[in-house]
C-alpha cells in the first residue's frame, strides 16, 4: 500500500467513522424504542451508565484527572466518537489488502466492532455490566446498530474513493 493511500484512508476513515456514528445512533434508538417495556427495564436496571462515559471517567482517573460532570460528558463523547473514528479505517484496510466486496467488508467491519468492543472489551474493562445481565434483545440491537455503522462507513469510504478515483 502506498503511503499516500494510507494517509488518505486514515483521514477518510476518521470522517466515515464520525458520520457512521451519526447513522448508528438513531438506528440504535429506534430499535430500543421497539423493544418490550420488560426488556428495556431489565437493560436500564443493569446498565451502570453510558459505557463511553464510564470509559472516559475510568481512564481520566487512571491518568490522575478529576473531571467535572460537564467535562466528563464531553470526554465521554470524545471517547465514543474517537473509537468510531479509529475503528472505521479498518474497512479501507480490509478492502485494499484482500479486495473483498464492499458489502462483505461493511458487515465484517460492523460485526467485528460489535463483537470485539461491545461484547468483549466493554464488559471486560468494566465499562458496562456483564453481558449476561442484559436481555438478548440488547445484544441483537447492538449487532444490528453496528452493522448499520459498517454500512455507513462503506458508503462514505466508497464515495470518497470514487471522488478521488482511488478505488482499491
Amino acid at each position: 500500500m502506498k503511503a499516500q493511500h494510507l494517509v488518505e484512508d486514515l483521514a477518510l476513515g476518521a470522517a466515515s467513522g464520525y458520520l457512521a456514528t451519526k447513522v448508528m445512533e438513531p438506528v440504535s434508538s429506534t430499535l430500543y424504542a421497539w423493544e418490550s417495556q420488560e426488556s428495556r427495564a431489565r437493560e436500564d436496571a443493569a446498565r451502570p451508565g453510558p459505557p463511553f462515559q464510564i470509559a472516559a471517567e475510568k481512564n481520566a482517573r487512571l491518568l490522575g484527572f478529576d473531571l467535572s460532570e460537564e467535562q466528563l460528558e464531553r470526554a465521554g463523547m470524545a471517547f465514543h466518537y474517537g473509537l468510531a473514528m479509529s475503528w472505521a479505517p479498518l474497512y479501507a484496510l480490509i478492502r485494499r489488502r484482500w479486495h473483498t466486496p464492499p458489502l462483505t467488508t461493511a458487515l465484517a467491519t460492523g460485526a467485528a466492532m460489535s463483537l470485539i468492543v461491545d461484547e468483549a472489551l466493554t464488559p471486560a474493562l468494566g465499562y458496562s455490566a456483564p453481558n449476561r445481565a442484559y436481555p438478548a434483545v440488547t445484544h441483537v440491537r447492538g449487532i444490528l446498530a453496528h452493522l448499520a455503522f459498517g454500512a455507513a462507513v462503506a458508503v462514505v469510504t466508497e464515495a470518497g474513493w470514487a471522488l478521488r478515483h482511488r478505488r482499491p
